[in-house]
């Protein structure tokens, strides 16, 4: 589980196929590794992975084909900057919202425009997911935990401050460019809830029922 809080910008330093599959090893770049032990999870661009060897330097982990698939790493070259999150701890401070590392789609930035200091994007969103993206509501983009700050069909719209884009790779964010977006996981339990209650079988007992039968 993760908070959408970035802690260090890294860098893909390889790339390697595994047949369908592939690996990759990452450089932390200021990202403490010194607690990291192996089957940790490191949330890499919004994308959990599983620590599968590491240093004080680096971490590699292995990408199924679903991942790849699902996530913008099929689109991803050595050299790329990478968002990164270790999973939070009992006593991790909640800044963001409830990320699990888990990319319901990939988006595409089709504006890009400059408001004072603060850089407003628009990002269109996968026409299945969009029900689940509410104004003023969190997304998490490339792991990033953010505010909706405006919709359209299929769009959403983000503003952000100087110190997001300092801290995290999205100051270099351009018109074309894909992302991993996360909606907020309680939107997908809301759905789920309300879609179990109409699935429960109608009970034919009536108020009218109970009366006649002296219930009531």
């Amino acid at each position: 589980m993760f908070t959408g809080i970035i802690q260090a910008v890294g860098k893909l330093a390889a790339i390697t196929p595994k047949g369908e599959d592939i690996s990759v090893t990452v450089e932390v770049g200021k990202l403490d590794m010194s607690d990291v032990k192996l089957g940790d999870s490191i949330a890499t661009n919004g994308v959990c992975l599983t620590v599968v060897d590491y240093s004080d330097s680096h971490y590699s982990a292995d990408l199924s084909l679903e991942t790849l698939q699902k996530t913008g790493f099929a689109h991803y070259q050595v050299g790329d900057s990478v968002n990164l999150e270790k999973a939070m701890l009992p006593t991790t401070r909640f800044g963001g919202h409830i990320v699990s590392g888990h990319v319901d789609g990939v988006g595409e930035i089709v504006e890009r425009n400059s408001v004072g200091r603060a850089i407003e994007f628009w990002i269109a969103m996968p026409a299945e997911i969009s029900k689940y993206v509410a104004e003023k509501g969190s997304i998490t983009v490339d792991g990033i935990s953010l505010t909706v700050n405006a919709l359209r069909k299929n769009g959403l719209k983000l503003t952000i401050v100087p110190h997001t884009g300092d801290e995290t790779t999205i100051a270099d964010f351009h018109v074309g460019r894909k992302v991993n977006l996360e909606v907020d996981v309680l939107a997908r339990y809301m759905e789920r809830l309300l879609t179990s209650q109409s699935e429960q079988p109608q009970s034919n007992l009536t108020m009218e029922f109970l009366q006649q039968n002296g219930f009531a």
